[in-house]
């Protein structure tokens, strides 16, 4: 009953919205230049969407219609496991044995490092970046506005996003970065979606990019007393039971007394977001001219009184964030684009981040770059036969220890390595073992030296000492 609530109260939401702008949408020719609007999650994991999970806590069906009207990819990966790395193998198509940033850090990219949107900015796109970015400070080589965007509004690194009540935040104008006041009682989250809605209105009659790097659902659990409302009894207390209350004890996030209803008000107010942008675009007649597509930047977390367990936020997934087991690299990946994009389709195409740059310019007649790791996967967005394909995908990370992992066909092979001491393989088929059960390293020595050498020639040396991880392989 209450999940039926729920699905009700999001439908009628989007049906005002479309309602809306069924009233005074207007029907535009098709450009040579499509727009692109990138909506980019944070900490989402694979089992939080209804569409991935069909027994979901929380329904979210504006984000699931993006593939019911377009194409559900079943098999997309992260850059990597955590925010800054992921992203720079988002913007620059190169993964984590390439990338000048290979953890999370708030280390700048640099001059040589070109972005995505760099390479649409020059095809003549205006580009706009919401949200969180994570990859240069003002000042640096890798500030917005010198890597691409005419305008930016939101929290350029990772630390400062944990605070959704901030009274600071960046934004671009006219090539200049400035640090604005925030008001402290507005929803960082809300401030974002309205400039990210004003630039779509703004540049509805030139090609665009809308990048949208939203802070949704990471923590701080702590959104708007009026949007928990839906999610509490009358009583105050929770409608996702039991509750543990999660208490700041000096950390970096907001206590929540209920922090479940906190997690489900977030996703819905997500969901919502979507069903909105969906809305405007449809209101503005651009429909026909643009590709949506929503995504994370890794698995889920568990800080600041997440319950990933609780909200089955890996579906049929082993790890969450900061694993390299499947629940803290793959994600959702839905591609919406009415006359361009099949509708109705579920692929289990293999991709990953650093295709997004390829396929982008592809998609708008872009100038691309050489050397980087990705390739074009355009003819698999567009119904065609997917030509271009990877011999292998591979990640690393570390926290503590090393992991590494590559991923060939069906079979996956991940790497630990501990300072001092010997390393470990554990080698999964994941046609027939999605969770990582099943460790096959044993009985299948030849393929273990077969991915292991892959690991070794798939990588360079980090050209920052800061990921010089070369100690730990002592």
């Amino acid at each position: 009953m209450q999940i039926l609530i729920y699905r009700v109260m999001a439908f009628v939401i989007t049906g005002v919205l479309f309602s809306t702008s069924a009233t005074f949408g207007q029907t535009r020719k098709n450009k040579s230049k499509p727009n692109i609007i990138f909506i980019l999650a944070d900490d989402l994991g694979y089992g939080n969407l209804s569409s991935y999970n069909h027994n979901s806590r929380i329904p979210t069906p504006n984000i699931d219609r993006l593939g019911t009207e377009g194409i559900r990819y079943t098999n997309f990966y992260a850059g990597t496991t955590v925010c800054a790395p992921s992203r720079c193998a988002l913007l620059t198509g190169k993964h984590m044995g390439h990338a000048y940033i290979r953890g999370n850090t708030r280390l700048p990219i640099r001059p040589q490092d070109s972005t995505l949107a760099q390479l649409l900015q020059q095809n003549g796109y205006a580009t706009g970046m919401f949200g969180k970015w994570g990859l240069g400070e003002a000042g640096t080589t890798g500030s917005p506005e010198i890597k691409g965007f005419d305008e930016f509004f939101g929290y350029l690194n990772q630390g400062h996003a944990h605070d959704y009540y901030t009274d600071y935040l960046y934004e671009v104008k006219g090539g200049k970065i400035s640090k604005v006041a925030h008001d402290t009682t507005v929803y960082t989250h809300d401030a974002i979606m309205k400039h990210a809605i004003t630039f779509i209105k703004n540049n509805k009659d030139k090609p665009f990019f809308l990048f949208l790097p939203v802070t949704l659902p990471h923590a701080e659990l702590d959104p708007p007393a009026k949007d928990m409302v839906p999610f509490l009894n009358a009583d105050g207390s929770s409608k996702f039971p039991p509750e543990t209350p999660y208490l700041q004890n000096g950390g970096t996030y907001r206590s929540q007394k209920n922090p479940h209803a906190a997690f489900a008000t977030m996703m819905t107010k997500l969901d919502n977001n979507v069903g909105e942008v969906m809305a405007l675009i449809k209101q503005l007649g651009l429909d026909d001219d643009t590709y949506i597509f929503f995504t994370s930047d890794n698995g889920p977390h568990k800080e600041g009184g997440a319950d990933p367990e609780y909200f089955n936020s890996n579906g049929p997934l082993r790890g969450i964030k900061r694993d390299l087991y499947e629940g803290g690299i793959r994600v959702p990946m839905l591609v919406r684009a009415p006359g361009k994009v099949p509708a109705g389709r579920v692929s289990d195409q293999q991709w990953a981040f650093w295709d997004i740059l390829p396929t982008f310019t592809d998609l708008t007649n872009s100038h691309t770059l050489k050397g980087i790791d990705g390739l074009s996967f355009k003819q698999s967005l567009t119904g065609g036969k997917q030509i271009a394909k990877h011999d292998y995908f591979y990640w690393q990370f570390n926290e503590g220890y090393l992991q590494e992992a590559v991923l060939k066909g069906d079979w996956k092979l991940i790497r630990f390595k501990y300072k001092g001491k010997p390393e470990k393989f554990e080698l999964y088929n994941l046609r027939t073992d999605i969770g990582e059960k099943n460790d096959l390293a044993a009985a299948n020595p030849d393929k273990v030296k077969e991915f292991s050498t892959i690991m070794q020639q798939a990588k360079t040396p980090a050209e920052n000492k800061e990921f010089d991880w070369s100690a730990i392989e002592n």
